[in-house]
């Protein structure tokens, strides 16, 4: 049987370890792995080059993709996935909670992407919030050249980090997903973030999702048999790698359909909700024939 040759960008993470060192066999595809360790970096190359056949993108930045036009579908599985109520902070001697957010600024480094769509949103889920209570900031553009924040979003200077305007009193919360140097001097604003985030995602059914797998639309067409053999060799990598959860514990790497079905209306909703999209997409219209094909 002659092989598919596919070009295929995903991140160095346990998961894909298997998948990486060709641990995992196949006698219907071959894959041209890409030497990439944080998929971010690779991220324009694939909304823009279109380089890649199967590549790992941040669902936001997938549904600003699609709203633009780029034929991408998605796969069932999940990269990488996190709680993001801990993901928003305040100075330590700024008393305040999610809910007297009105009025204040809040920066990030980019509007568009996925862990400050999650915290915009369960803000407004979660502690009566409107989008146009708060003053938005951003630092950077999106990966899609097409997107365009909301006229609403203002500018920060790329040359002021997020902790020093927050510490200089320039902006009074910000939200970041990454490490923090000066963690001593500032706070959550959510109290408690990780039982707050868990009774949410227990009431909502949802996980937050932060980077899923997608492949072309014309790899779907042209190779249905190629897209089912990928997300098996997905799915065994992973579970090569151990990461199953411990009993009663939420998966925040989920595959499959049913189970990322809540997660993924969730984020269409929010995207839509804060202007970043032109409509709600159905969770059909983002897999197309790729749910058949798996199913």
């Amino acid at each position: 049987m002659e092989k598919t040759t596919l070009s295929v960008m995903l991140g160095s993470y346990p998961k894909t370890a298997a998948l990486k060192n060709a641990q995992i066999a196949s006698e219907r595809v071959a894959l041209e792995i890409a030497p990439v360790d944080t998929a971010q970096k690779a991220f324009k190359d694939v909304v823009r080059g279109h380089r890649f056949d199967v590549a790992e993108l941040a669902i936001v930045t997938y549904l600003l993709a699609v709203d633009a036009g780029h034929r991408y579908l998605l796969l069932p599985f999940v990269m990488n996935g996190n709680f993001h109520h801990k993901s928003i902070y305040a100075r330590a001697d700024d008393a305040f909670g999610p809910d007297q957010l009105k009025g204040k600024r809040v920066a990030m480094r980019s509007f568009s992407q996925t862990t400050p769509t999650w915290v915009r949103g369960i803000l407004c889920d979660e502690y009566g919030l409107q989008m146009s209570d708060v003053q938005w900031w951003s630092q950077e553009g999106a990966h899609v050249a097409e997107y365009q924040d909301p006229p609403w979003v203002q500018a920060l200077d790329k040359a002021t980090g997020l902790e020093q305007a927050l510490l200089s009193g320039q902006v009074d919360a910000i939200i970041v997903g990454g490490a923090l140097e000066h963690r001593d001097r500032l706070r959550h604003v959510i109290e408690q973030p990780l039982a707050a985030a868990q009774a949410w995602s227990a009431r909502s059914g949802v996980i937050p999702i932060n980077h899923m797998v997608a492949v072309k639309a014309e790899l779907v067409e042209r190779h249905p048999e190629a897209v089912a053999e990928v997300y098996r060799m997905l799915v065994e990598s992973r579970r090569a790698a151990g990461e199953t959860p411990a009993a009663g514990e939420r998966d925040l790497q989920p595959f499959g359909f049913d189970a990322l079905e809540p997660s993924l209306r969730k984020v269409i909703d929010y995207a839509f909700d804060q202007q970043m999209i032109r409509r709600r997409f159905t969770t059909d219209e983002l897999y197309g024939a790729v749910r058949r094909i798996l199913k």
